[in-house]
């Protein structure tokens, strides 16, 4: 599907759909009072037999319009005015998207992009217009048979325009669609690498794909034997018990000023993850094949950075195996040393990702030295049940980092929030016979993803770090989200910005 950026009148578009908006209490937005006024009063005739009140995501399809060229016109529901939000923003967009794919409109113009929203311009209505339009489309069929396939119906929508309400708008309008096709390209990446089973999709396989990145992003792919030299025996133990042989996994864009420190995105990738020895439930099992979307969010990103075509130097690491169970997989009690030298004592081979982790984050600081570090991670239970699926877990040792990363969740609707890394908590992983275990060794039961975090901190003193514990986010129900690629690309789309501002 296309999608375009324009300005004219709604009573004017020669399209299949034109979509408006109507909010709670039978109140037309601007659009849908335009539509109103040529139309001899057929929208109010239409709300006040009840068919259409305005409640949010409410849709109405009407046909034969009198005074306008249109074939037909969509009303949405955008609820109360005064709660107009950009959540509700969103949500209108999907439920347009949703109630187009079930008509025969080949093109449609959507006035919802001139809803105001508090302090966003222009530029972020149709970024989220088409973000949100995008998700609702997306699909993942690889899976099905040949027959299946074929009896999918695609959505007959082919050309997709949201209008701006001047000319002067235009620019501003543009730059947030190609922004939200960028964005959108690397989601879409994202969710196919998570919904791939693991069988599918091993370590080896998410090697291949990074060597199948387009220009400029350029691979290389560290083998069991290049870990072992480089002394990543954390990372290894953990790999042990699987058959599939490990991969950490490097890719570079390099498209920032020559010798500038990168910015280093670094992703958990366990392809599959049973608990190893400490087995988890069978129970939702099936939903561990999401334990590498923390990895997949790296390919996202950099999919959409390239697409996009930023001014940075961006290093993306993802450490990949599989957590399974034979006769040499890692038992509790076991102590396995990292390649920072810092011994570790697994108490529960189910806290893997923080072992595979901490050897790619000292490679990353070994190896690039970079301006800044982010780790993406579906990291601790805990962090789901702090806070669900709204929120990704954000942690950091650099303030003005974290700062950063709050305004670009908002922005973007991939939201964090910043659970504390206090000094308080590094006695929770005191080992009696190695410099740190793998859990709290006490209050085991508390602060889980704090626990993690300060793990993971451990062996990142040196770098201005951000951990993001994606384990509520990354997956919704039994389908990959794509998060967070969203927050990842729109921080370093102000990064840019801000730079570009202070010339």
């Amino acid at each position: 599907m296309e999608y375009f950026v324009k300005s004219g009148s709604p009573e004017k578009q020669r399209v299949a759909c034109v979509i408006v908006g109507i909010f709670d209490r039978r109140s037309p937005s601007t659009a849908a009072a335009a539509i109103e006024e040529v139309s001899d009063g057929a929208i109010a005739s239409v709300m006040r037999r009840g068919d259409m009140d305005g409640k949010l995501g409410a849709t109405l399809l009407l046909h034969n319009v009198p005074g306008i060229f249109a074939d037909r016109v969509l009303l949405v529901g955008l609820g109360k005015e005064r709660n107009f939000d950009e959540a509700a923003y969103r949500r209108v967009h999907v439920a347009a998207a949703r109630a187009l794919r079930n008509t025969g409109a080949i093109d449609a113009v959507s006035y919802l992009s001139h809803l105001p929203v508090k302090s966003r311009d222009f530029h972020w209505n149709v970024q989220q217009a088409v973000l949100a339009t995008e998700d609702s489309y997306y699909r993942f069929d690889d899976c099905r048979g040949e027959k299946a396939r074929e009896e999918i119906t695609p959505p007959k929508l082919e050309r997709y325009t949201f209008d701006v309400p001047r000319r002067s708008d235009l620019p501003a309008g543009e730059r947030g669609l190609a922004e939200a096709l960028a964005i959108a390209k690397g989601v879409a990446l994202t969710k196919n690498l998570g919904n791939l089973p693991g069988n599918l999709c091993t370590p080896t396989y998410l090697a291949e794909q990074a060597k199948k990145m387009p220009a400029p992003i350029k691979a290389k792919v560290l083998e069991k034997a290049d870990m072992e030299r480089l002394g990543m025996g954390a990372l290894l133990s953990v790999a042990k018990g699987s058959s599939q042989p490990p991969k950490l996994i490097v890719m570079e864009y390099l498209k920032g000023k020559k010798g500038e420190k990168p910015i280093a995105l670094v992703g958990k990738g366990l392809t599959f993850d049973a608990g190893g020895i400490s087995i988890k439930p069978a129970a939702g099992m099936d939903e561990m094949k999401f334990d590498m979307c923390g990895g997949a969010s790296v390919f996202g990103a950099l999919l959409a950075i390239a697409e996009l075509k930023l001014p940075v130097n961006v290093v993306g690491v993802i450490a990949a195996t599989e957590n399974l169970l034979n006769g040499e997989a890692n038992k509790p009690g076991d102590i396995v040393t990292s390649m920072a030298g810092i011994t570790i004592e697994v108490l529960n081979t189910d806290a893997e990702g923080r072992l595979i982790l901490c050897d790619a984050l000292t490679y990353v600081e070994r190896e690039y030295e970079p301006s800044l570090c982010i780790d993406m991670a579906t990291l601790t239970g805990a962090c789901v049940v702090a806070l669900g699926s709204p929120a990704s877990g954000l942690f950091t040792n650099t303030p003005a980092l974290g700062r950063a990363l709050i305004a670009a969740g908002e922005q973007s609707g991939d939201r964090v929030w910043e659970l504390p890394l206090w000094s308080d908590y590094d006695d929770n992983i005191k080992s009696e016979f190695a410099d740190i275990a793998n859990i709290a060794t006490r209050n085991g039961k508390e602060a889980g993803a704090i626990i993690g975090a300060t793990f993971l901190h451990r062996f990142t003193r040196k770098m201005k770090w951000a951990h993001l514990d994606i384990a509520g986010t990354a997956w919704v129900g039994k389908k990959a989200s794509g998060r967070p690629v969203p927050l990842l690309v729109q921080y370093l789309l102000n990064l840019v910005a801000k730079q570009d501002d202070n010339g």
